[in-house]
């Protein structure tokens, strides 16, 4: 049996449509979910890169992100790899758990998962448009949905924090 990634080509068509209301602003905060939706963070790490501006994003934008990548996601023969939900006024941190021991054993494996996501936005017709499709990252997007935070975990023995300025 041949498995598709969890997060394959409908999803990039649903993230580029997200991708429509952006704006760069980012501020660093507590995080109140530690201890209950994942362990204590163990690393950290920002991200301050300003590729392109784009309108203004809210709430609504980002927890529309979180649904469609969440039903993209469920929509795949495939078990979900990771849940993916946004806390914290304004939904601006968001939150990636590993739901099994593989995706999500070491934050190295993590970060191929987010590449993977890097890559189906890349195909997306926003980053065309912009001619960042070659350069642009997940990162980037969720900087420009305006996201504060990303905490990456196995859910049991690890969390990785990135900051987005």
């Amino acid at each position: 049996m041949i498995r598709r990634p969890a997060f394959a080509a409908p999803a990039a068509v649903l993230l580029a449509a997200a991708l429509v209301g952006l704006c760069p602003v980012a501020s660093a905060a507590a995080d109140s979910q530690e201890g209950y939706y994942y362990p204590p963070v163990t690393s950290e790490e920002e991200f301050d890169r300003e590729m392109i501006a784009g309108p203004a994003s809210d709430p609504l934008t980002r927890e529309t992100f979180v649904t469609m990548v969440t039903t993209a996601q469920l929509a795949a023969p495939a078990n979900p790899r990771f849940a993916i939900f946004a806390k914290g006024e304004g939904s601006r941190r968001l939150i990636m758990v590993g739901l099994d021991d593989d995706g999500f054993k070491t934050l190295y494996r993590a970060r191929a998962i987010l590449a993977q996501m890097t890559y189906s936005l890349r195909n997306s017709p926003f980053f065309k448009d912009q001619g960042i499709e070659a350069t642009a990252t997940l990162f980037d997007v969720l900087q420009l949905m305006d996201f504060e935070s990303l905490t990456i975990t196995d859910g049991e023995t690890w969390s990785h924090r990135v900051y987005f300025k």
